[in-house]
């Protein structure tokens, strides 16, 4: 499918986000939105994100004094909203194809959820056009290692299990803190690789960051932030807030660290009706921190 096929804009307000000012063609960063809640098991209201995250974006300065970038340097391109169906699993194979050729033009795809099963195909698409093995690193309050919840395959709590099965066994989950015995257990069995808000909290966050680097080596990474990861005092407006997770600094932190390796990223999982904009203000000056952080490794 040709990219302006596939995404379309919401006209109720201006739905680029700020800074976003290249064309596709010339972007090296592609930002696109997937307003897709439909599996949502606890609250739904992920598919508001994407164009609340574009009108809080209007809030931040272009300078990042921390990496010396400034964002009316960088090439990015917001293209609008993937158009979605009710039905989940026809979602994920639309969004695929609509990764996939971003990938292939040596783009980065910067997914707006949406809730967590969009992850799966962002995932699929970008290790499918790198020239080498991914890994995955996900900042998440939950395993979501389920191979199904009730009764859907595709369902957000069952992102992870999919992409270890099907796409990569590096793996890495950051902020974990709840999930049935069984997922704990199959964690345990499987010896996947995982750090709970707790064990973050006792060894330090650059010990965390220190330890995963070494686990991966060089090899580049799909990295994406479930905002539960965070405590729920920092990013309250959430699909299944989690208590006891991890601050702001942290995930900035692992943020910082792992962009310049990652071929992808996305930000899900936030449901802006249930705050004042908090959380959406939040996961986009974490989208931003992102892109800097990338771009300044390519400087």
């Amino acid at each position: 499918m040709h990219l302006s096929l596939v995404f379309l804009v919401n006209m109720f307000y201006k739905t680029e986000m700020m800074d976003a000012l290249a064309d596709y063609k010339a972007a090296r960063y592609v930002i696109f939105g997937v307003p897709f809640d439909g599996t949502s098991s606890f609250r739904q209201g992920s598919r508001w994100a994407p164009d609340e995250m574009r009108k809080v974006s209007a809030n931040f300065e272009t300078y990042n004094a921390y990496f010396d970038i400034d964002f009316e340097d960088l090439l990015i391109h917001d293209a609008g909203n993937l158009e979605h169906y009710s039905s989940v699993d026809q979602t994920l194979e639309d969004l695929y194809h609509a990764v996939r050729p971003i990938a292939r033009d040596k783009k980065l795809p910067i997914m707006l959820g949406g809730e967590h099963s969009l992850t799966y195909p962002c995932v699929k698409a970008c290790s499918e056009e790198a020239d080498e093995d991914i890994g995955f690193i996900v900042m998440d309050a939950h395993f979501d290692l389920r191979e199904e919840y009730g009764g859907i395959r595709n369902n957000h709590a069952c992102v992870s299990r999919h992409v270890l099965d099907d796409i990569t066994d590096t793996y890495v989950t950051i902020g974990v803190r709840s999930g049935p015995k069984e997922e704990w257990d199959f964690a345990r069995d499987s010896g996947i690789k995982h750090y709970t808000s707790d064990d973050v909290r006792d060894m330090g966050i650059k010990k965390v960051i220190s330890e995963v680097k070494d686990y991966l080596g060089a090899k580049k990474i799909y990295l994406s932030l479930d905002m539960d990861a965070l405590d729920p005092a920092y990013a309250p407006g959430l699909g299944t807030p989690e208590p006891f997770g991890l601050t702001d600094i942290d995930v900035r932190e692992l943020i910082r660290a792992f962009a310049p390796i990652s071929v992808g990223f996305d930000v899900v999982e936030i449901a802006p009706e249930y705050d004042k904009g908090i959380s959406a203000l939040l996961g986009t000056k974490l989208l931003r921190e992102f892109i800097a952080a990338h771009a300044a490794s390519e400087k």
